[in-house]
This record gives structure tokens, C-alpha cells and sequence, in this order.
């Protein structure tokens, strides 16, 4: 079923990650973006789980769109899950410029850095809908669940949004040079990562559920 993909994406995209991050000589996890696991010729690994990811959602999305409002929220959540898809797929098809000190530049680069390529500005165009979206969609999904008086989802696709949102904010600092938090930027995002695509699993899950009682 279309919506157990969704439930399982993002799962598989955080431990794919963990995986090549882990091989990948000089890569730091709790310093260097996610993004940055696409650079270079091993690169192919997380473009691949970026664009598998994505198909993932959107696949799943095509299956939410048949569930009942008052299960998902109004339609423009399962947009929102698909622009999640499409932002991922896009993720891998345009790899990222260095960011974070990752990859390290060449002995006989420029030191204040080369100009963003065409490549990483589309990449950082694609993280919109991931990185807004979700807590875009998980907002929705609340209000829409407040008004049913459905307190405990409402407040968790709340809180999630809000970490996400939360913890977005601190890796882009991170990653925009803040001294205090430069060692840390990983770890940020990577509970950003995490809030966002564990309320998709959850919107999934809650989904299945609702169809198995009928």
C-alpha cells in the first residue's frame, strides 16, 4: 500500500544517511550537512537516497489523497507531502556547494570561496518544500485537528512543526557561521530531519490506521 511507503521513507532515508556518513572519510555528523554527503564521486549514494526518498512520498502522498479529511486535514497537507517528494528528488538531482567545512577545498582553491554553482542554489531551492513544507503541513494538519477537538494529535504535529522549525533555524546559523554553534550544525539539522519526517511516518501510520477500522 501507497501509504506504508511513507511511513517507511523516512526511516530509511535517516539510516541511509547515518550509514554513508559513516564511510565517508572526514565526515563529521554532528558538524557537516546531510546535503553534503552527495558531493564527490562516492556522492551517488545520497543523491540515490534523496531521489528514492522522494519517490517514496510521493507515492505515499497519491495514497493520502484518497483518505478521509478528517484523518489527513485539508488537502493541501497531501500537496504538501508531494512538494516534500519532489523537493528530495531535486535534492538529488543538484548536489549542494561545500557547506560546513565539508567537503575540505582543494590545496590550491581560493580561500574565500568560489561563487554558489547553478547546481547549489537549485539544491537550496529544493530544500524549500522540505524544510517548509512539513511544518507547513503538520500546522495545517493541527489546526484542522484542533477545531476536531483531537488534542493529542493537534499538539503533536504542532510540537513537531515547531522543533522543526526550531531546529532549522539554529543549523542555518550554524551553517552561516555563527562561531558558537559552527560544531554543531549537524546536530541540528539532523533534528530538524528527524521532527519533519517523523511526523510524515506518523501522518502515514495514523492513516493506515484509520483505513484497517473501516
Amino acid at each position: 500500500m501507497r501509504i506504508a511507503l511513507g511511513a517507511l521513507a523516512g526511516p530509511l532515508f535517516v539510516s541511509a544517511f547515518t550509514a554513508i556518513g559513516a564511510r565517508r572519510a572526514g565526515y563529521d555528523w554532528r558538524r557537516h550537512a546531510v546535503s553534503s554527503l552527495g558531493e564527490g564521486r562516492p556522492g551517488w549514494l545520497q543523491r540515490t537516497n534523496f531521489m528514492l526518498t522522494g519517490s517514496l512520498y510521493l507515492a505515499a502522498a497519491s495514497g493520502l489523497a484518497r483518505c478521509p479529511r478528517r484523518i489527513i486535514g485539508p488537502r493541501a497537507v497531501t500537496v504538501l507531502v508531494a512538494g516534500v517528494g519532489a523537493g528530495l528528488i531535486g535534492s538529488g538531482v543538484f548536489v549542494t556547494d561545500p557547506v560546513g567545512g565539508f567537503p575540505p577545498p582543494s590545496s590550491d582553491g581560493d580561500e574565500a570561496g568560489p561563487a554558489p554553482s547553478r547546481s547549489g542554489v537549485l539544491h537550496n531551492f529544493f530544500a524549500i518544500p522540505i524544510f517548509v513544507g512539513i511544518p507547513l503541513a503538520s500546522m495545517v494538519s493541527a489546526v484542522s485537528s484542533a477545531r476536531r477537538r483531537e488534542c493529542r494529535w493537534a499538539g503533536y504535529s504542532a510540537g513537531s512543526g515547531l522543533a522543526m522549525v526550531a531546529s532549522f533555524v539554529l543549523f542555518g546559523a550554524a551553517f552561516g557561521g555563527a562561531p558558537r554553534l559552527g560544531a554543531k550544525g549537524g546536530i541540528f539539522q539532523r533534528i530538524s530531519i528527524v521532527s519533519g519526517f517523523g511526523w510524515l511516518s506518523a501522518l502515514s501510520l495514523r492513516a493506515l490506521a484509520s483505513l484497517r477500522r473501516n
